[in-house]
Order: structure tokens, then sequence, then C-alpha cells
């Protein structure tokens, strides 16, 4: 799955859940899941997750 620009609502099975980060260098905050994120503003991996 990929998305450029806003984030939006996507229902997952499984149990998997988006998670809410905050992007160390230009502070964008956005919803991911899985591992390996990057900023979807600056393509940052410096990220850390605030929920």
């Amino acid at each position: 799955m990929c998305s450029v620009g806003d984030s939006f609502g996507v229902e997952l099975e499984g149990g998997m859940e988006s998670h809410k980060y905050l992007c160390n260098h230009c502070s964008k905050m956005f919803k991911g899941i899985g591992t390996n994120l990057k900023c979807p503003k600056c393509f940052s991996k410096d990220i850390k997750c605030v929920e």
C-alpha cells in the first residue's frame, strides 16, 4: 500500500493497527503501519512513534 500526501482511512484485517509518528527532521505527524517507515513529507527515516 502506498500513500502520497495526506493519510486516508483503511480498515485492515488481522489486527494490524496504524500508529502515529513524528518526523524528527521536519516535524510532520503521520500514521504508519509496519517497519521501515519514512516521513511522507521529507522521506527521512528519523521518526518516532508518539502513540
